[in-house]
């Protein structure tokens, strides 16, 4: 590498050096106002012909100028310079604060179908501001090693980055370097030297096969090949596409077919275009079965998909409660209401007391629902039914009442058993406001809750958005048991700050207490995200976490939750609760209840 840390590349200081490649390095830097950027800096002796156009640009550096997507890094600026005898440029975009989608896989395996929709989604809008620019761009090189995620967004604000191997459809063909593309990731064509819009789409197909199933669709051992590497990785593809033998929840013929349709060998067989991809995924086009051979992947999914699609219904082992930092008051009361009720229904019901059906969890974003309803679980040590509304609600008929239905009848087969709805006012909205009314999923869902205590079933709903719900689902007999989580008090900032450091290497002089006065107002996610910033800082220097380092991080990180959201959020515990709205111009206007 050119430059080290501290190092001047104009007026940009580099902050981390990252990368050296072919053709480029690449830094990690700061501009002269401190915020921080990606610097590429490419040395023009060493591109590749089709890496500049006949006006002699730099093919990615024109590209980039043109990336205005919010799944996409914007453009800052580019400049020239001498090098050691060398004249170099280098241009700058915004820099994401995260890891690639590839980091996560490996430290956490396959995802949800949920989240892999969600990927897709975004990676695939990103890819249509692409394909429909003026002169329509192909990245080329779309891999689960760039696609960056947000440390802070979810996944439908993640950063497909990296153009240097994209090319405007007008270039003439140019075959790929293999020694630095992944080829399991590149469609058929372009191993000839072709770059359309059906490559990309086919990328993708990629990478949501490997998501779900955590293989790739055809993958040999290139080493062993001993003639023809290309030839030998286009003829694996030719045999077919077998599906791995394993239910996953929520995986239907709908969602395979259209990423088998993506994988087609055959370019003109895939979507059209990325939208038309995303219509497929949110099934709003109708894709039906894909053959690929005599052994095809279409048969297979009949076979394993046949009456067993389930839920996946699971006992989860963990630290319960413990794994809470603070909040002593709340999980008492949650073990006295409703652990205690469900461990032991026959002393319970000799008191005349009933089992509690469910509970609702509400509260601003960030705050811990979610967290707090897996430990939840743990702690009772019933059988955990994680759903998302999305898996549930059909766009054709009777379909969300039949989802519903296969949902508690799996639940109580497996009694006991704890189904949790993350923002559960999508599936439960208010009939008087929601576009289709709702009303046979929600007439559905109050049938099967009724007595589900008495099953084994216990109902836990998350949601941000309490005042949406319909009015039946929060009336007695349904939800019972109404917590509100909040943002965390000191007690619990306190502790938030020593769970999240106590498997790090910290310094020994952490003041915990100031800490937590620092980040008076911030939630749960707010305080992980300064330890995760300040840990990243100090692996960089090879150093320990400082109360420097975590102090200056609460200085960048603001309270994602401003104060009128808290008063709001307030007021509705208090109407749900029965009590009187607080007025304004309260001193203690913000909920004392919070915990991650």
């Amino acid at each position: 590498m050119l430059y080290n840390k501290n190092d001047k590349i104009n007026n940009y200081t580099v902050v981390f050096p990252h990368k050296q490649g072919s053709y480029a390095e690449t830094y990690r830097v700061k501009d002269a106002t401190g915020k921080t950027r990606f610097l590429k800096l490419i040395d023009y002796t060493k591109l590749n012909r089709h890496q500049v156009d006949d006006e002699g640009n730099v093919v990615e550096i024109a590209i980039s100028k043109l990336l205005k997507h919010q799944n996409l890094c914007k453009f800052i600026e580019e400049r020239t310079l001498m090098v050691d005898g060398k004249q170099r440029i280098f241009f700058v975009t915004e820099f994401v604060s995260g890891e690639t989608l590839a980091q996560q896989v490996a430290r956490e395996g396959c995802m949800t179908v949920y989240d892999v929709k969600k990927i897709a989604n975004a990676v695939l809008s990103a890819l249509d501001f692409l394909h429909n620019l003026q002169t329509p761009v192909v990245h080329g090189e779309v891999t689960i090693q760039n696609i960056m995620l947000d440390l802070v967004s979810g996944y439908e604000n993640l950063k497909l980055i990296d153009m240097g191997h994209s090319r405007f459809v007008n270039q003439k063909p140019a075959k790929p370097d293999l020694s630095e593309l992944n080829p399991f990731y590149l469609a058929p064509e372009r191993f000839s030297g072709v770059y359309n819009i059906q490559s990309d789409i086919y990328s993708v197909g990629v990478i949501m096969w490997y998501l779900l199933f955590g293989e790739l669709p055809w993958f040999i051992d290139t080493s062993r090949v001993a003639g023809d590497k290309i030839d030998a990785i286009l003829e694996e593809r030719r045999k077919g596409l077998k599906v791995p033998q394993f239910d996953i929840f929520e995986l239907d013929d709908q969602l395979l077919n259209t990423i088998m349709k993506a994988l087609q060998y055959d370019a003109e067989k895939r979507f059209h275009s990325a939208q038309e991809f995303i219509q497929a995924i949110n099934g709003e086009i109708k894709v039906g079965p894909q053959e690929f051979s005599k052994e095809s992947s279409c048969e297979l999914k009949g076979k394993r998909t046949s009456e067993n699609s389930s839920h996946l219904s699971k006992r989860v082992d963990g630290p319960g409660f413990a794994a809470i930092a603070g909040m002593d008051e709340l999980k008492q009361m949650m073990r006295e209401e409703v652990i205690e009720p469900l461990n032991n229904p026959e002393e319970y019901k000799q008191y005349g007391i009933s089992i509690p059906n469910g509970m609702l969890l509400y509260g601003p974003p960030g705050c811990g629902k979610t967290f707090f309803a897996k430990h939840f679980a743990e702690e009772v040590g019933f059988n955990f039914m994680e759903i998302t509304p999305s898996t549930l609600r059909s766009r054709y008929i009777n379909a969300t009442q039949e989802n519903i239905a296969k949902m508690f009848k799996e639940a109580e087969e497996n009694a006991p058993t704890i189904i949790f709805i993350d923002e559960i006012d999508d599936l439960l909205k208010d009939r008087s406001i929601a576009d289709d009314k709702g009303m046979s999923g929600i007439n559905e869902f109050l049938a099967q809750m009724d007595r589900t205590g008495e099953k084994g079933i216990f109902i836990i709903g998350a949601t941000n958005k309490p005042d949406i719900l319909d009015s039946a689902i929060m009336r007695s007999g349904r939800f019972d048991k109404k917590y509100f989580i909040g943002n965390p008090n000191r007690e619990a900032r306190t502790a938030l700050f020593k769970l999240h450091l106590e498997s790090r290497p910290y310094d020994f002089g952490i003041d915990y207490e100031t800490l937590a006065d620092k980040t008076e107002g911030y939630v749960s996610a707010d305080i992980q995200l300064i330890v995760n910033n300040a840990a990243r800082v100090a692996i960089k220097a090879r150093s320990k976490i400082t109360m420097e380092l975590l102090v200056n991080e609460i200085g960048r990180v603001r309270p994602s939750i401003n104060k009128q959201e808290l008063i709001k959020y307030q007021k509705l515990k208090l109407q749900i609760e029965g009590g009187k709205e607080p007025t304004s111009n309260t001193n203690n206007d913000r909920p004392r209840i919070g915990f991650f």
